[in-house]
């Protein structure tokens, strides 16, 4: 196992803030980075996963070769959809579970579940197909999409960084321009993730990494620092005075100026860039802060696929509980404690296991 590290950090980090959002009203949500910045915690995911290829690609000096690449994020795709999958059966099953046993069929409607029930016979294969995803499971599907452009964007990249980023930001502009989206099925509508979107995010991580393996981005970061304070300093003021725009009065094409979460309007993702630029520095501090909280965060990072499934059905029944409860304070804070806790066993007990059935030759091995 690797040690902890930055990008293992912010991950876990990310992991804990999706876990609060996704219970909406939790009053822990006031303190997550949505608060304080126009982007979220899914915009962090999705730009440490960018920056992650390229380092699970063996980084700029030492390119693994295209048939491996395109192997690596197959096989890894595969693994997200599986996850997908079964995440999305156990949330049906608990809203089915809590329509049975707390006398309520109002859960049955819950995210997008309702078609389930009632239409069964034709929303079962869109559901494995992903073309009908339900309300707060949305991320993981755009992530199977993301890992199938990962071999393009990484065999680009390695030939030119600037031919990557011009080619994602085209799709991107051309995406915003003219709404282009997945469809929905059977069931009109589109993903609420764009996956032709995000992917700008995702290339732009990768970039980042081949940038810092190749000692390129530091000073880039320096000069930025200033301007990206600013723009975090113009968030906070977005946040605390509730302004969103309207999109009748903006210009065309208005995805470019909206705050749309769908398409990840630049105004979102200038917002995460900025985040990032300055906070790049701050991990390092933390550590010497706290050892034993990047320890944690790093372990919740490094299994994020298992971390990020459990959080996602324990963010399901914190909903469920909330709704009983009234949303009590003491029961919402009793209950996000409790999410995390098992959140961060689920990372010990998934290395618990790999440390169990590595060979005792191995086990003293460095982390790869």
């Amino acid at each position: 196992m690797r040690g902890p590290n930055a990008i293992d950090f912010w991950r876990g980090y990310a992991l804990i803030c999706i876990f609060i959002d996704h219970i909406p009203g939790n009053p822990l949500e006031r303190i997550t980075m949505r608060n304080f910045t126009i982007c979220d915690a899914a915009e962090l995911f999705v730009f440490l996963a960018g920056w992650s290829v390229s380092l699970a690609t063996g980084g700029p000096t030492r390119s693994h070769t295209p048939g491996r690449i395109t192997i690596r994020f197959m096989s890894r795709m595969v693994e997200v959809y599986r996850a997908q999958i079964t995440i999305t059966a156990i949330a049906l099953a608990i809203l089915a579970g809590a329509a049975l046993w707390l006398e309520n069929n109002l859960y049955l409607e819950w995210h997008n579940a309702e078609p389930v029930f009632t239409a069964p016979v034709w929303t079962t294969p869109a559901l494995a197909l992903m073309t009908h995803q339900l309300g707060f499971f949305n991320i993981l599907p755009l992530y199977v999409v993301l890992l199938a452009m990962a071999p393009l964007i990484v065999i680009i990249g390695r030939y030119s960084l600037t031919l990557c980023a011009l080619v994602s930001f085209a799709v991107y502009a051309v995406t915003l321009t003219f709404r282009i989206n997945l469809p929905s099925w059977p069931y009109a509508g589109e993903w609420f993730l764009d996956p032709f979107a995000w992917q700008f995010l995702f290339t732009l991580g990768f970039i980042g990494a081949e940038l810092s393996a190749q000692d390129r981005i530091e000073p880039l970061m320096k000069w930025l620092f200033w301007p990206a304070v600013g723009i975090l300093g113009l968030g906070v003021l977005v946040r605390i005075t509730g302004y969103s725009p309207d999109p009748m009065q903006l210009p065309s094409p208005r995805l470019f100026f909206s705050f749309d979460k769908t398409y990840l309007s630049p105004a979102r993702l200038i917002s995460l860039l900025a985040l990032v630029i300055c906070f790049a520095g701050a991990y390092s501090r933390i550590a010497a802060f706290s050892e034993r909280l990047v320890t944690v965060f790093s372990e919740l990072g490094r299994n994020s696929l298992a971390v990020f499934s459990i959080g996602s059905l324990l963010s399901l029944i914190g909903q469920i509980v909330r709704f009983e409860s009234g949303g009590l304070l003491i029961v919402d804070l009793a209950y996000s404690a409790l999410g995390i806790g098992l959140m961060i066993f689920t990372a010990w007990f998934v290395e618990w296991r790999t440390r169990s059935k590595r060979p005792p030759s191995q086990s003293s091995a460095s982390p790869a």
